[in-house]
């Protein structure tokens, strides 16, 4: 019999660790599949709250502020090219022609529209939807601060466009984000990936599937002492 579990995964869009987390644990539970019964919920996590609408440049953002060199710079978005190839989802430029620079934006709207399809469509809508902006980001480079753009993004899954547009200046959901923000803050997230599962077991970080799936078990054998 199956353990049913409920993991809130904490992230934001612009973390590719969070891609090459996200991949790892859907293998992970993969090989845990005959023992638990995983449904995941994505929660808001801003790394740059206060990032502009104008965005950054990726290069300049990452040489402030992890104080690195251009060299280094260079040698960081190698290593993350490779973890995400390695959980199969490239995020190397995939579109057509010269590719454009890669930048930082604001996410309070990517945020806001995940939680709206979590609500209105449910969990395994909005890991659709997550997914297509990390592929919109890393993958497309499409301006993720530009609310037309995320509303093609939610078409191109099957949301309502309307429904989207609606979610994006409705402030109550504003409100809601904000207060998962905190709630996310005062249970103890300060990095991300950080998988909650079922409220009280904290994973942190791209592990590999194997260890996910460890850890799986060994909360399902947890739950059902309890």
């Amino acid at each position: 019999m199956s353990t049913p579990m409920v993991v809130d995964i904490w992230s934001d869009v612009m973390c590719p660790w969070c891609l090459v987390g996200w991949r790892s644990f859907v293998e992970g539970a993969k090989l845990a599949s005959d023992h638990v019964e995983v449904t995941i919920r994505w929660m808001p996590f801003e790394l740059n709250p206060q990032m502009p609408p104008e965005g950054r440049s990726q290069a300049e953002h990452l040489a402030s502020t992890y104080n690195r060199s251009a060299e280094e710079v260079e040698t960081m978005r190698a290593e993350l090219s490779g973890a995400a190839e390695r959980v199969g989802f490239p995020i190397d430029w995939r579109g057509d022609g010269e590719a454009p620079p890669a930048m930082m934006w604001n996410t309070f709207d990517c945020h806001k529209l995940l939680r709206w399809a979590l609500a209105s469509y449910g969990p395994a809508q909005q890991s659709e939807l997550k997914e297509a902006m990390f592929a919109a980001h890393f993958q497309q480079r499409r301006n993720m601060a530009d609310r037309d753009v995320l509303v093609d993004i939610c078409r191109e899954v099957g949301l309502e466009a309307e429904g989207a547009r609606k979610a994006l200046g409705d402030e109550a959901l504003e409100l809601a984000v904000r207060a998962d923000e905190e709630r996310g803050v005062s249970g103890g997230i300060s990095a991300v990936p950080t998988f909650v599962v079922n409220h009280k077991y904290m994973l942190q970080g791209a592990q590999e599937p194997e260890n996910f799936a460890r850890a799986l078990l060994q909360i399902a054998d947890m739950e059902a002492a309890a």
